[in-house]
């Protein structure tokens, strides 16, 4: 037999353990230590790649949620509990269609799949789920990693490297159109200054972590995940009564500064964020005199309050 040469091969196959500083994650053994009886997480897979894990739960959900697609949720579409985890994303998205880039195994790229609505939760409060994922990731992380982080309003988590903030992570939530939202995370973990796709990225490891095993801090974010979402989906969604919302303000990095939102139809409000009110939305204070409350829209800092 001829030894094949490597070299001839315009794409030659790259082993799971092709990085050992970024050893790939063992599905079994999230299975084990997340998915139980009484618990959120009844589902979790581990596949290598993938266009967008977003994209494949929203779409198992249109189909009628695929295999295993029924359990709590009373069999309709995809169910809660769903986790899919990805090791590399080729089509990854965030807010307004924004492309996220990074290495295979560099980080932590997952969808979770979530029925509010089943539990009586008004869908006007269904935007805190980002923001309680933000504050979810934020606890696991500083937990899991021994890392700092802070929460940008709505959806991104920021590092701080070499005195910059900077973004390390984004959130993403759509509708299924079955009654379910999908959310998105990814964060990047050990990605290195060469690899950044953007200079005002950022890493965990770049922030200095003590750890950047994706291991731990997967469980330590899905857990989090889990106990916050107990707690506001029992409370009927008030972000103000299960402690969400104070948890939130206090971790987010946005209140106290002066901020440009910039907001549908090309309109730009500019004002000092003082509040994230009982709707989730950040208030902003103007020059005018007025708090106006904003929904949705895209939020620069511009300096500390």
């Amino acid at each position: 037999m001829t030894p094949r040469d490597d070299s001839e091969s315009p794409e030659p196959r790259r082993s799971r353990w092709s990085d050992l500083d970024r050893p790939p994650l063992n599905a079994a053994a999230l299975r084990r230590a997340l998915v139980r009886e009484g618990g959120l997480w009844r589902e979790l897979d581990v596949v290598q790649r993938t266009g967008s894990t977003n994209s494949d739960l929203v779409a198992r959900a249109a189909a009628g949620g695929g295999a295993g697609g029924g359990g709590r949720g009373g069999g309709r579409g995809l169910g809660e509990g769903v986790v899919l985890v990805a090791e590399e994303q080729s089509a990854a998205r965030g807010r307004l269609d924004r492309k996220w880039v990074a290495p295979a195994r560099s980080g932590l790229f997952f969808s979770v799949s979530l029925r509010p609505g089943d539990a009586g939760v008004p869908m006007e409060r269904w935007g805190w789920l980002p923001l309680l994922t933000g504050v979810a990731v934020a606890t696991g992380l500083a937990r899991a990693g021994g890392v700092d982080t802070g929460l940008k309003w709505p959806n991104d988590v920021l590092v701080t490297v070499g005195g910059e903030e900077r973004k390390a992570g984004g959130i993403l939530a759509e509708a299924t159109g079955d009654g379910g939202v999908v959310v998105g995370v990814g964060v990047n973990v050990s990605l290195r200054a060469d690899e950044l796709p953007v200079p005002t990225a950022g890493s965990l490891g770049l922030a200095g972590a003590v750890s950047t095993d994706r291991d731990p801090l997967l469980r330590a974010v899905l857990r989090g995940i889990e106990d916050w979402y107990g707690r506001w989906r029992a409370a009927g969604g008030d972000a103000g009564a299960c402690g969400l919302q104070e948890a939130y303000a206090a971790g987010c990095a946005t209140l106290g500064r002066v901020v440009r939102a910039e907001l549908p139809g090309d309109r730009a409000l500019v004002g000092e964020a003082v509040a994230v009110d009982g709707d989730g939305r950040l208030v902003l204070a103007t020059e005018a005199g007025v708090q106006e409350p904003v929904g949705a829209g895209d939020i620069v800092h511009l300096r500390a309050g």
